[in-house]
C-alpha cells in the first residue's frame, strides 16, 4: 500500500524572546555612549596639552636664541687679543665709569 504523502514544509522555529533584551540593549548603548564621550574628552584634553607644549617650545626656542647670542658675545670676548676694549666696555656699561672729558647720554624714556 502506497500512500502518497504530501510533503510538508518543516516549521520554522520561533525566535526566542528574551525578557532582558531591553536591558542588554540599553547596557550596550550606555557602554558605547560612555566610550564615545570618554574618547572625545581625552581628545580635547590632549589637544589642550599639545597647545601648552607648543607655547612652551616657542618660549624655549626664544630662550635658546638669547643664550646663543650671549654665548657668541662671550666667545668674541675670549677671542679678542686686546682686552682693553672689553675692560673699557664693562667699565662704562656695567660700572658707569667714564673718562674725565667724556659725555654720556642716557635714554630716560624707557
Amino acid at each position: 500500500m502506497s500512500k502518497t504523502r504530501k510533503t510538508e514544509k518543516p516549521k520554522r522555529a520561533k525566535p526566542i524572546k528574551h525578557k532582558n533584551g531591553f536591558i542588554l540593549n540599553s547596557l550596550i548603548l550606555f557602554t558605547t555612549l560612555s566610550i564615545a564621550v570618554f574618547s572625545i574628552g581625552v581628545f580635547v584634553v590632549r589637544q589642550a596639552e599639545i597647545e601648552e607644549k607648543r607655547i612652551e617650545l616657542e618660549e624655549l626656542i626664544i630662550e635658546t636664541r638669547e643664550y646663543e647670542k650671549l654665548n657668541s658675545e662671550y666667545l668674541s670676548i675670549l677671542n679678542e687679543t686686546d682686552k682693553r676694549a672689553y675692560i673699557e666696555r664693562i667699565a662704562g656699561e656695567v660700572l658707569g665709569y667714564a673718562y674725565p672729558n667724556e659725555r654720556r647720554f642716557y635714554d630716560s624714556n624707557g
